[in-house]
């Protein structure tokens, strides 16, 4: 039994297009604060003799083009599953967080280099007015709220990339509060103070570059999500009636959302319709119920084949008929059979052969003839059983 995805919208919107413009909004607004902030920090830079504020300046600057990356991969990641992309395009976001996290590891390099170097000539230092400091607290005020508010969004779409823009700001904002600190020790005389406290905020940033890279990696070679959630996952399932047990549970992630595949054992006497039903019912439990699930693709399973197939060197349905027609020929009861059902079972094959009423044996000769019947299919070495049914209608 297979899932399909579903796309949720209201009034011609779909979520894709939902998700797109709120990351859209706030990643414009970042930017717009991005170009704002860069310009007025390399003009004051310029204008208060601080170095470290021109070179913030040039990386609020930079933050537009990772904007930019934001936006070119939100437009194509939320995007609704289509012909060529049946999974949706989820992977745009996942190579975009990986983009970013490098992005945020260069950054925290080039902080920490340019710290060190400051250390080793510290000829080098400016000698900035106050106006630096006036600039560099405003940019972190500034950097800090746009992070909180991508922040809070991003945990609500479950955006990775999001996140990792998130962080990105924040990055701006601690350079800036390098550069206060920097300004600060300068005017107190404290010429070494910035370039250590870059230093480790470099390994900071740093830290967190290689964390959302990494994990985003994982996610693009398909890496199950986290243990605990598959284990609430099984238990959903455990809990619809009908499965009797489950097995091959595999999971992974796109973007914020997890797909999941999972084979239920149940009833091998079941029809096709009530196996199928209990599929759909498992299918859309777990969408309703564990939060990340997105799309869940259900194998109807009557014994546990995770390991072994044990009937699948069997013979089809069109050879087995034909033998058992073999056998039959000349009984008349044969004639009367309405319907043969085969159960796959334990490597063998059982037989279920439904006949009217009115074919119900009354004398010794219909007897008979009912045994060599039973007889003959027996005696096929793939069957290992065969029961009889007798309905009213004969349906």
């Amino acid at each position: 039994m297979g899932g399909e995805q579903h796309q949720h919208g209201i009034a011609g919107l779909s979520e894709g297009d939902g998700r797109y413009r709120e990351i859209r909004w706030v990643t414009l607004v970042g930017s717009a604060l991005d170009l704002s902030l860069g310009v007025l920090k390399i003009v004051f830079g310029y204008l208060a003799n601080s170095q470290a504020l021109l070179a913030d300046g040039v990386h609020s600057l930079s933050d537009l083009a990772t904007d930019f990356m934001v936006l070119f991969a939100a437009k194509h990641g939320s995007k609704d599953a289509d012909e060529a992309h049946p999974y949706g395009h989820g992977r745009f976001e996942t190579l975009a967080t990986v983009a970013l996290g490098i992005a945020l590891i260069v950054i925290a390099g080039g902080i920490a280099w340019d710290a060190i170097e400051r250390l080793f000539h510290p000829e080098e230092l400016a000698q900035p007015g106050v106006w630096a400091l006036v600039i560099a607290g405003l940019s972190v005020l500034s950097k800090e709220w746009i992070y909180h508010y991508t922040m809070r969004l991003a945990r609500k779409l479950k955006s990775n990339m999001l996140r990792a823009n998130a962080w990105h700001s924040r990055s701006d904002a601690i350079s800036s509060v390098v550069v206060m600190i920097g300004v600060g020790g300068t005017m107190a005389g404290l010429e070494y103070l910035d370039a250590v406290a870059a230093v480790i905020v470099g390994a900071m940033v740093g830290k967190i570059g290689w964390d959302l890279a990494w994990q985003s990696v994982h996610e693009l070679v398909d890496t199950a999500i986290d243990p605990e959630r598959v284990e609430l996952i099984r238990q959903e399932v455990l809990h619809v009636g009908g499965v009797r047990e489950l097995h091959m549970l595999r999971t992974r992630q796109m973007g914020g959302e997890a797909l999941v595949d999972v084979h239920v054992l149940v009833d091998p006497k079941l029809s096709v319709s009530e196996g199928h039903y209990i599929g759909e019912t498992v299918r859309r439990r777990l969408i309703e119920e564990v939060e990340e699930v997105a799309d869940v693709m259900v194998h109807v399973d009557p014994e546990d084949d995770e390991k072994i197939a044990p009937s699948l060197h069997l013979p089809n349905r069109a050879w087995v008929e034909g033998q058992l027609q073999q056998r039959w020929q000349g009984l008349k009861i044969a004639s009367n059979i309405c319907r043969l059902t085969l159960h796959y079972l334990n490597g063998k094959i059982e037989v279920e052969l439904s006949l009217p009423a009115a074919a119900y044996p009354c004398d010794d000769a219909q007897r008979a003839e009912l045994k060599a019947l039973r007889a003959a299919a027996e005696g096929l070495e793939v069957v290992r059983s065969i029961e009889l049914l007798f309905e009213e209608d004969g349906r």
